[in-house]
């Protein structure tokens, strides 16, 4: 009864055994069809390999494949025994890394690199990038009218340039030999080794002239002050306003040489801006009405004087002649022995008058054409003038009148600056008491001490007192 429950047990057992390992049994048709059969294959220790599924490599379908890789495994061990017992042979890296069973779950790289070629390619795609720079050359037209507003202000820049230089050349050409007459020396640069003996540049549009050595005066001081052909912006802006190379002739005269008056004689617009910019000829002179009748000046030009008598000695007939054959080069003439510059600003510390010089100036317009022979007789007419000046004296009710305006021009500036000077004052005695007080301190004398303080207290007490006004009274 025992027996027969232990062979009941068996049999289930072995069933459940069957059907658990059924899939191998049908794959397989060189197993027998028993019970047993399981045990009587895997007798030897030998012939039992484990055979492993690669996830990478193809799976074995076939019975027919497992013998092929058992020998395999079998070759390869016997091979790893007997390199075992032979200490003097070294396995190859090569072949030692390449064993998929030395390295369980190591995945070689080459084979892993096939098997990615073979299962996926990787397909390369361009980007569609967006093309930055146009391809149309008229979607360039800020760059291009950029490098042509570039192009012409240096084309214009360099032609300017050489055109002023061109007519201060000629300017100085042409009156060379006149200079050489009246001035010992003619473009005096300043050092004591005359290098250049001619025009200074100054700028792109302005050369100056130097010339000394010549009675009556201690130099004279000339200025070409030509439009600025070089710079684009001033061009547009003459288009508006209409500019006129000009050359401004500055004579500083010795003192003594000439009498005591001042007189300007210019165009309209330059004595309105004058008399409003330099302090003689606001100070001294008025705007002659009508000169054209009373000196016969030609119509444009405007008289500021001082002195008529000597502004008639001035315009006489030779000059007359002169400023109306060349009035379209005419700008200015100004003559004053009180010259001091520009007006200035009111200033409350200023409390002497501003150093005064006599001087010739004038400012003549070059013609547009560059013809400097025209302009040659205005400066003739400015070594005219000096001798004039020189020569001419006035009469002793013009000297009185032009003495009493200077003491007008005095008074009112003492009148301006009394309360400075009054506090100038009350602060130089202050000082020079207070310095008094230090000298007679430092003394070893209180008696001297003791007197200099008694008399600052009554000084003191004086100061304090109230002013009172003392009237003399009759008796009867």
């Amino acid at each position: 009864m025992m027996h027969e429950k232990n062979a009941k047990f068996i049999v289930l057992c072995l069933m459940l055994t069957q059907c658990c390992l059924s899939p191998a049994a049908t794959a397989d048709s060189s197993f027998e069809d028993n019970d047993f059969a399981e045990f009587e294959d895997f007798d030897s220790d030998d012939d039992f390999v484990e055979v492993q599924q690669s996830n990478v490599g193809p799976q074995l379908s076939t019975a027919e494949e497992i013998p092929t890789l058992t020998e395999k495994g079998l070759k390869r061990d016997h091979s790893i025994l007997e390199d075992d017992d032979d200490d003097g042979i070294v396995e190859d890296e090569d072949e030692f890394f390449k064993d998929e069973e030395e390295f369980e779950g190591f995945d070689s790289p080459d084979k892993d690199d096939e098997d990615l070629d073979q299962k996926t390619e990787p397909k390369l795609t361009v980007a569609k990038i967006p093309m930055h720079f146009r391809t149309h050359w008229d979607s360039y037209w800020m760059e291009m009218l950029m490098l042509a507003g570039l192009m012409v202000y240096f084309i214009n820049f360099f032609a300017g340039k050489a055109k002023n230089a061109n007519l201060a050349n000629r300017w100085f050409n042409t009156h060379r030999a006149l200079l050489d007459d009246n001035f010992v020396l003619v473009g005096d640069d300043g050092k004591m080794d005359n290098e250049k003996n001619g025009l200074i540049k100054e700028s792109e549009s302005l050369y100056t002239l130097w010339c000394s050595g010549r009675t009556c005066c201690e130099g004279m001081l000339v200025e070409l002050k030509m439009i600025k052909r070089q710079d684009v912006v001033s061009l547009m802006a003459g288009l508006m306003r209409p500019q006129q190379d000009q050359i401004h002739i500055k004579i500083d005269l010795t003192r003594g040489v000439m009498d005591t008056f001042v007189f300007f004689v210019g165009t309209k617009r330059t004595v309105t801006k004058v008399f409003k910019e330099y302090s003689d000829l606001s100070k001294y002179c008025t705007q002659v009405s009508k000169p054209e009748i009373r000196y016969n000046v030609p119509n444009g030009l405007s008289v500021l004087s001082e002195i008529p008598e000597a502004t008639a000695a001035i315009l006489e007939n030779r000059v007359i002649i002169t400023l109306t054959k060349y009035q379209q080069y005419i700008d200015y003439l100004h003559i004053s022995d009180q010259f001091s510059g520009p007006v200035q600003q009111e200033d409350a510390n200023t409390l002497k008058q501003p150093d005064t010089k006599p001087i010739l100036w004038a400012g003549f317009n070059l013609p547009r054409e560059g013809n400097m022979e025209a302009v040659k007789p205005l400066f003739i007419l400015i070594f005219y003038l000096m001798e004039r000046l020189k020569t001419y004296r006035m009469s002793k009710e013009g000297k009185q009148k032009a003495e009493r305006n200077r003491l007008r021009v005095e008074e009112e500036f003492l009148k301006s600056t009394h309360a400075a000077r009054a506090e100038a004052a009350a602060q130089r005695r202050e000082e020079k008491r207070k310095q008094e007080k230090e000298r007679v301190m430092a003394e070893d004398d209180p008696e001297k001490q003791r007197r200099w303080e008694m008399k600052e207290q009554k000084r003191q007490a004086k100061k304090k007192a109230p002013k009172m006004k003392r009237l003399a009274v009759k008796s009867l």
